[in-house]
């Protein structure tokens, strides 16, 4: 069995040969100084794991030059940038956005394995009229898309993303103001936080139009802002349910098959994400890892109704384990959260310092782990 037809019945909730192993976005730092400047492909296949590659068009944010953020530019949507510290170890940039009604300004912070916000866009309520009227939406290359999906073949599966800083809307909002700003919102003006939301659901659906036709096999929404680490099952039912709904529909009327990132903050989210209509829910983080249930206590309340994706510590087992905690882990995850298929067995989300040696010892485990 190849590795996109084992990953893809277990997306369809169903046994494969034995259990997929593979990890969540590999990460350019982690190719460059571990994997000798590989792609995320070839280190896929280097270890041994089943590839699932990831392919997205940019958000402005996370541009790095003004050349990248001049192809998201439009003549009534102009995001300058002025480098105010060019170190690779803490780059600072600071952002204007100059529209026919005003300006805004944001500011980014970095080092050499991510890039953060640190001043966001939405400063007063007022803003989110020019958000609705300037901030322009891309169309999906979906030659490139083709492309890619070619190039991975039967190594994996590619996953595409709905357009934004994070796929779902409240997760978006979350990266245009301080989340904190944006709870806050909630209690005082709920209506105003709303037609915030309304205002990222018609350019995201915007957006899913142009998806039409493109070769993905997963296509992921939601984001972490929405865990229940973060804001209350109540408030994700009113605030994130509707919205994730609408998107998910769009998708599957194009035929996606579409997974829901929650970066493990489930508890008490259980029924909620089932009826958002995902079909696949990630990443199942673990208490070790800052989940606030274990992956097979998820499973438990999920019943058979989500195929799951994830559940390894990338941190205390993948990076600071040994091989044989990994391969402990991997084998726990097997019995407890896989025995009934419907499992891809992933790292919960990105590593930096992993060994390569615990990255081969999971795929190799993964192996022994048969249906």
């Amino acid at each position: 069995m190849t590795s996109k037809e084992r990953m893809m019945l277990a997306l369809n909730r169903e046994k494969p040969d034995r259990l997929p192993a593979t990890v969540h976005q590999w990460q350019k730092y982690h190719l460059d100084v571990f994997m000798n400047g590989m792609d995320d492909l070839a280190a896929h296949k280097a270890v041994g794991l089943d590839a699932q590659i990831q392919y997205g068009e940019p958000a402005a944010p996370f541009c790095g030059t003004q050349d990248e953020l001049n192809r998201l530019n439009t003549p009534e949507w102009r995001d300058v940038m002025t480098v105010i510290d060019d170190s690779p170890d803490h780059r600072v940039v600071d952002h204007v956005v100059t529209t026919p009604k005003g300006s805004l300004t944001y500011r980014t912070e970095g080092d050499r394995k991510t890039t953060w916000i640190s001043q966001y866009l939405i400063k007063r309520d007022e803003d989110v009229r020019l958000i609705e009227d300037f901030m322009p939406v891309p169309h999906l290359d979906r030659d490139r898309v083709s492309a890619r999906y070619d190039e991975v073949g039967d190594a994996g599966i590619l996953r595409g993303f709905v357009w934004g800083d994070q796929g779902g809307c409240w997760q978006h909002a979350a990266c245009l103001m301080n989340v904190n700003d944006l709870i806050l919102a909630v209690l005082d003006r709920p209506g105003w936080v709303h037609a915030l939301l309304r205002v990222l659901l018609e350019k995201k659906l915007r957006f899913v139009r142009s998806m039409k036709g493109a070769k993905f096999d997963l296509v992921e929404t939601g984001g972490g802002a929405a865990s229940s680490t973060l804001i209350s099952p109540k408030m994700h039912a009113e605030f994130c349910l509707p919205y994730d709904r609408a998107i998910h529909d769009a998708l599957h009327d194009h035929g996606f098959k579409v997974v829901y990132h929650t970066c493990g903050g489930t508890f008490g989210l259980e029924d909620l994400l089932v009826q958002n209509g995902a079909g696949v829910s990630e990443t199942l983080a673990p208490l070790s890892i800052g989940g606030n249930q274990e992956p097979w206590e998820f499973k438990r309340k999920i019943a058979g109704r989500l195929a799951l994706i994830g559940g390894l510590d990338q941190s205390g087992t993948l990076t600071s384990g040994s091989a044989d905690d990994v391969r402990l882990a991997v084998r726990k995850l097997f019995m407890k959260v896989g025995e009934d298929g419907g499992y891809i067995c992933s790292a919960s989300d990105h590593f930096f310092e992993a060994p390569v040696e615990n990255l081969k010892a999971m795929a190799d485990e993964a192996r022994y782990c048969v249906y």
